[in-house]
Protein backbone atom coordinates (compact mmCIF):
# COMPACT_ATOMS: atom_id res chain seq x y z
CA UNK A 1 0.00 0.00 0.00
CA UNK A 2 3.01 2.57 0.49
CA UNK A 3 3.39 3.17 -3.24
CA UNK A 4 0.11 3.28 -4.04
CA UNK A 5 -2.54 6.23 -3.31
CA UNK A 6 -4.49 5.50 -0.30
CA UNK A 7 -8.21 7.61 -0.81
CA UNK A 8 -11.00 7.99 1.88
CA UNK A 9 -14.09 9.05 0.31
CA UNK A 10 -17.11 9.97 2.37
CA UNK A 11 -20.66 8.17 1.90
CA UNK A 12 -22.24 10.86 -0.41
CA UNK A 13 -19.31 10.59 -3.27
CA UNK A 14 -19.47 6.79 -3.05
CA UNK A 15 -23.70 6.62 -3.26
CA UNK A 16 -23.58 9.36 -6.14
CA UNK A 17 -21.04 6.94 -8.00
CA UNK A 18 -22.64 4.32 -8.07
CA UNK A 19 -26.29 5.50 -8.69
CA UNK A 20 -25.29 8.36 -12.04
CA UNK A 21 -22.52 6.23 -14.16
CA UNK A 22 -21.77 9.42 -15.83
CA UNK A 23 -20.86 11.50 -13.08
CA UNK A 24 -17.80 13.51 -11.93
CA UNK A 25 -18.45 10.83 -8.75
CA UNK A 26 -17.94 8.25 -10.59
CA UNK A 27 -15.20 9.67 -12.48
CA UNK A 28 -13.70 10.51 -8.99
CA UNK A 29 -14.22 6.91 -8.12
CA UNK A 30 -12.77 5.16 -10.89
CA UNK A 31 -9.22 7.25 -10.67
CA UNK A 32 -8.83 6.35 -7.09
CA UNK A 33 -9.16 2.64 -8.07
CA UNK A 34 -7.00 2.99 -10.97
CA UNK A 35 -4.12 4.78 -8.77
CA UNK A 36 -4.61 3.33 -5.61
CA UNK A 37 -6.67 1.93 -3.07
CA UNK A 38 -9.58 3.16 -1.00
CA UNK A 39 -9.90 2.90 3.09
CA UNK A 40 -12.72 1.86 4.64
CA UNK A 41 -13.02 1.46 7.79
CA UNK A 42 -16.26 -1.14 9.92
CA UNK A 43 -17.78 2.42 11.03
CA UNK A 44 -18.11 3.43 7.00
CA UNK A 45 -18.81 0.17 5.78
CA UNK A 46 -22.23 0.43 8.09
CA UNK A 47 -22.86 3.42 7.11
CA UNK A 48 -23.05 2.56 3.56
CA UNK A 49 -24.69 -0.36 4.19
CA UNK A 50 -26.97 1.27 5.87
CA UNK A 51 -27.47 4.24 3.00
CA UNK A 52 -27.38 1.91 0.19
CA UNK A 53 -30.16 -0.31 2.30
CA UNK A 54 -32.97 2.41 1.56
CA UNK A 55 -36.09 2.10 -0.26
CA UNK A 56 -35.68 5.41 -1.59
CA UNK A 57 -32.86 4.27 -3.80
CA UNK A 58 -35.19 1.58 -5.51
CA UNK A 59 -36.29 3.68 -7.90
CA UNK A 60 -32.88 4.14 -9.15
CA UNK A 61 -31.39 0.69 -8.95
CA UNK A 62 -32.30 -2.06 -7.06
CA UNK A 63 -31.22 -3.56 -3.69
CA UNK A 64 -29.38 -6.80 -4.77
CA UNK A 65 -27.20 -4.60 -7.17
CA UNK A 66 -26.43 -2.19 -4.62
CA UNK A 67 -25.10 -4.49 -2.15
CA UNK A 68 -23.23 -6.38 -4.84
CA UNK A 69 -21.57 -2.85 -5.37
CA UNK A 70 -20.61 -2.63 -1.29
CA UNK A 71 -19.50 -6.28 -1.49
CA UNK A 72 -17.11 -5.52 -4.33
CA UNK A 73 -15.97 -2.22 -3.00
CA UNK A 74 -15.26 -3.93 0.87
CA UNK A 75 -13.08 -6.49 -1.47
CA UNK A 76 -11.50 -4.26 -3.60
CA UNK A 77 -10.06 -2.08 -0.71
CA UNK A 78 -8.31 -1.70 2.67
CA UNK A 79 -10.02 -2.62 5.86
CA UNK A 80 -8.21 -0.58 8.51
CA UNK A 81 -8.56 -0.84 12.23
CA UNK A 82 -9.23 2.80 14.22
CA UNK A 83 -6.90 3.29 16.84
CA UNK A 84 -7.14 7.09 17.04
CA UNK A 85 -9.92 8.50 17.66
CA UNK A 86 -11.08 12.07 16.55
CA UNK A 87 -13.56 14.57 17.21
CA UNK A 88 -12.51 17.74 15.46
CA UNK A 89 -15.57 17.84 12.57
CA UNK A 90 -18.43 20.42 13.70
CA UNK A 91 -20.82 16.73 12.18
CA UNK A 92 -19.95 14.36 14.69
CA UNK A 93 -20.98 11.75 12.20
CA UNK A 94 -18.08 12.95 9.84
CA UNK A 95 -15.25 12.18 12.50
CA UNK A 96 -15.43 8.59 10.81
CA UNK A 97 -13.47 9.66 7.68
CA UNK A 98 -10.82 11.79 9.54
CA UNK A 99 -10.48 9.13 11.77
CA UNK A 100 -10.12 6.39 8.55
CA UNK A 101 -7.80 9.35 7.14
CA UNK A 102 -5.51 9.77 10.14
CA UNK A 103 -5.05 6.16 11.26
CA UNK A 104 -3.67 5.07 7.60
CA UNK A 105 -2.06 8.54 6.64
CA UNK A 106 -4.07 8.66 3.46
CA UNK A 107 -3.16 10.93 0.99
CA UNK A 108 -6.61 11.60 -0.02
CA UNK A 109 -10.41 12.72 1.61
CA UNK A 110 -12.62 13.05 -1.33
CA UNK A 111 -15.80 14.60 -0.17
CA UNK A 112 -18.55 17.47 -1.38
CA UNK A 113 -19.51 17.94 2.69
CA UNK A 114 -18.83 21.31 3.86
CA UNK A 115 -18.64 19.93 7.07
CA UNK A 116 -15.21 17.86 6.08
CA UNK A 117 -14.43 20.70 3.32
CA UNK A 118 -13.67 23.41 6.08
CA UNK A 119 -11.36 21.33 7.87
CA UNK A 120 -8.66 21.61 4.55
CA UNK A 121 -5.98 20.24 4.99
CA UNK A 122 -6.46 17.85 8.05
CA UNK A 123 -3.31 17.10 9.46
CA UNK A 124 -1.65 17.56 6.17
CA UNK A 125 -4.10 15.30 4.38
CA UNK A 126 -6.34 17.30 1.57
CA UNK A 127 -9.94 17.38 1.79
CA UNK A 128 -10.96 17.49 -1.61
CA UNK A 129 -14.29 17.47 -3.92
CA UNK A 130 -14.44 15.21 -6.51
CA UNK A 131 -13.69 17.35 -9.49
CA UNK A 132 -10.34 18.73 -7.21
CA UNK A 133 -9.33 15.27 -6.92
CA UNK A 134 -9.79 14.59 -10.85
CA UNK A 135 -7.66 17.67 -11.25
CA UNK A 136 -4.98 16.24 -9.02
CA UNK A 137 -2.17 14.69 -11.25
CA UNK A 138 -1.61 11.64 -9.99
Amino acid sequence: MANRGRFVFDTNVVVSALLMKKSVARDAVDKARAKGVFLLSMEVIEELSDVLSRPAFDRYIDEEDRLKFLALLVKEAALVEITERIKECRDSKDDKFLELAVNVSANFIVSGDKDLQVLHPFRNIPILSPREFLDTNL
